[in-house]
């Protein structure tokens, strides 16, 4: 018997710090359960850029040649033995997380917090799994998600981080049904996202601080937020009693020009950065909700007793959990209106390392902001 030679394709392999190469692999057909999908849009995220630029993103180091990306839809073009729900030709989602199934958290239906969670892209598990930056990927079929006719692939892209958005709010209780007022700390991509969630919800004010005007400015003349508020630049506060009084006297200052001096009922805290988690826990009103999405520094020195007696609850908040076929029908029926312009660049495969180093400086040759970095397929 001669050998079947199988077909190659490209993908975009992280083997250290900025050391991104294009590289030909096998295209193995997919095992039973599995499906194959040709990746047509990538988005970029925070963590492939800590990866990309340091090799190494937390605790989580690199350890072996890895793929990046985990924001991504495709085309199924082929599937193994026992797939029914899906066909050749199918435009799908892919969820990263494959979770096992089996733990006492994948029954309870909280399966990002599974034990054995293997994720597209993260060099926690070894070996590690490789993510979505290559032609074609072999993925669980049962975490591919066909998308709505009229949902775009970089729309389906963006289904991963809003999935991170409707999980932290449905742990807020935020709702279309309880509709609320909402500040959201930091407005990158993600507290974009968190802005048109919740406007999309009907909360009745919606407002944003940052420290970048430019971005606040793109966050309110694009309909994501209401107001928004830049944050002074000041120097470091040499004592902790120090930097939570100035954290408040801020925030109170925030406050009062939101004309919302008893705080909002729901805050997304988007940035990781500890002045700003500090002052999340005054900007809530009494009996308010403080969400923590963004990941940034690892110990923080919190106001507990300010959030104590007045029973603001702080929730941490981790990826997300039976999201994205919510995600997906909020993106295809317009209920995030200017969603698209948070997508400021492009960049095919083969030019992965650039649209990373453009990511890396903020803002491109032409001055232009960089929000969400989009990486097509063949």
């Amino acid at each position: 018997m001669s050998p079947v030679a199988l077909p190659s394709q490209h993908a975009a392999v992280l083997h250290g710090a900025k050391d991104l190469r294009l590289e030909e692999r096998t295209l193995w057909p997919p095992q039973q359960g599995h499906a194959q999908v040709a990746v047509v849009a990538t988005g970029l995220c925070g963590s492939d850029l800590h990866y990309y630029t340091h090799g190494r993103n937390g605790d989580f180091v690199v350890q072996q040649p890895l793929v990046l990306g985990h924001e991504a839809a495709g085309i199924v073009t082929a599937v193994g033995p026992g797939v029914k729900h899906l066909v050749p030709g199918q435009r799908v989602a892919i969820e990263a997380g494959i979770m096992c199934n089996n733990c006492s958290y994948c029954h309870k239906g909280r399966y990002n917090l599974c034990k054995n969670m293997r994720f597209c892209s993260s060099a926690k598990t070894f070996p590690h799994s490789d993510g979505t930056l290559q032609d074609r990927m072999n993925h669980p079929a049962h975490v591919l998600h066909p998308l709505p006719d009229n949902c775009t692939f970089e729309q389906a892209a963006l289904a991963e981080p809003l999935s991170v958005l409707l999980h932290a709010s449905r742990r807020a209780d935020l709702t279309p049904e309880r509709p609320a007022s909402v500040l959201v700390f930091g407005v990158g991509a993600i507290g974009l996202l968190a802005c048109a969630l919740a406007r999309s919800y009907g909360a009745h004010k919606v407002v944003a601080i940052d420290i970048n005007q430019a971005r606040l400015d793109f966050a309110k003349e694009n309909g994501f937020a209401q107001e928004v508020h830049c944050l002074p630049v000041a120097d470091k506060a040499k004592t902790t009693d120090d930097q939570l009084r100035r954290a408040k006297e801020t925030v109170s200052a925030a406050l009062g020009k939101f004309d919302q001096p008893d705080g909002f009922d729901v805050v997304f805290e988007c940035t990781g950065a500890e002045p700003c988690i500090q002052m999340s826990v005054h900007a809530a009103v009494t009996g308010g909700k403080v969400m923590l999405v963004g990941m940034g520094s690892r110990n923080v020195m919190l106001p507990l007793s300010a959030a104590a007696t007045r029973e603001v609850d702080v929730l941490g908040s981790f990826r997300y959990a039976n999201t994205y076929p919510t995600a997906l029908a909020l993106l295809a029926a317009g209920k995030l209106p200017n969603i698209e312009k948070i997508i400021s660049h492009r960049f095919p495969l083969a030019d992965a390392a650039q649209a990373f180093e453009l990511m890396a400086r903020g803002r491109d040759d032409d001055g232009r902001m960089v929000m969400k970095v989009m990486v097509g397929g063949q």
